[in-house]
């Protein structure tokens, strides 16, 4: 990474520098030249959004000149840090360590997560039919709410998901904070065998729903006029019981 980032600063260093001159010319040249502060400076406007070079140079700019020079202390400065990434924070050492802020920022991950789930992948937040603020407001908590009910259910339904449910077993799989996050030797193998160790075929959360969905309560007219209708729950597999046992949910008989 330290040396694909020193490669990448030099090659925009040097394009930002031609275009640069390209400026540079113009202001010097004798027909037409660019004139004005305000002019030159929104030529090289342009240039600085383009390369976002601006940190490492010093320009002078007058009505009919213009010079550069590059800032070798800024880009000293940032070459430091080619190859490190920097987490800085307020809280003090005595309340955070390092390792507990580094994985505390690494949790964001997770709040990107649960936007994508609410609008897209899971919950599909929009579009919002209501034209009222508070009922916007009501529409975006009750979809809040499912999110928080979804991730308690993933938690209590992860050993039959491809969910790790051994992160305790991934996080002593890795060499530091810092070092990407794996996945524990349990939810490999389920990713791989597609069964859980009780030998059960491992769900994602959508197909574990769709196969939940096929439990119906059915209602009975019983064939004599005199009998009373009545409702039965068909019986659920082995499999389906295994899930709503870990949801700790019991079905009315």
């Amino acid at each position: 990474m330290a040396q694909e980032r020193t490669r990448k600063r030099h090659e925009l260093l040097a394009a930002t520098e031609r275009q640069f001159d390209v400026v540079a010319r113009a202001v010097a040249r004798d027909k037409r030249p660019l004139r004005g502060a305000a002019k030159i400076g929104l030529r090289l406007g342009k240039v600085m959004g383009r390369f976002k070079m601006a940190k490492h140079f010093k320009l002078t700019i007058t009505d009919d000149s213009f010079r550069y020079e590059r800032d070798e202390k800024a880009i000293a400065a940032e070459a430091a840090l080619d190859g490190i990434y920097v987490v800085r924070t307020t809280v003090s050492a005595e309340r955070m360590s390092s390792d507990e802020i580094v994985r505390s920022y690494k949790s964001l991950a997770n709040v990107e997560r649960a936007f994508r789930c609410i609008k897209t992948t899971e919950l599909n937040i929009r579009p919002i039919h209501h034209r009222k603020e508070e009922r916007v407001r009501a529409h975006v908590l009750l979809c809040m709410l499912a999110y928080y009910v979804e991730w308690h259910m993933r938690r209590l339904l992860a050993p039959i998901l491809f969910d790790d449910d051994d992160r305790k077993g991934g996080e002593a799989r890795r060499a530091s904070v810092v070092a990407p996050a794996r996945r524990s030797e349990r939810a490999e193998d389920k990713a791989l065998t597609k069964r859980t160790d009780a030998d059960e075929p491992v769900h994602s959360f959508k197909s574990l729903f769709r196969d939940l969905a096929t439990i119906a309560k059915n209602r009975i007219h019983p064939k004599a006029t005199d009998a009373p209708v009545f409702e039965i729950i068909t019986k659920p597999t082995s499999f389906q019981q295994r899930a709503l046992d870990l949801l700790g949910v019991q079905l009315l008989p």
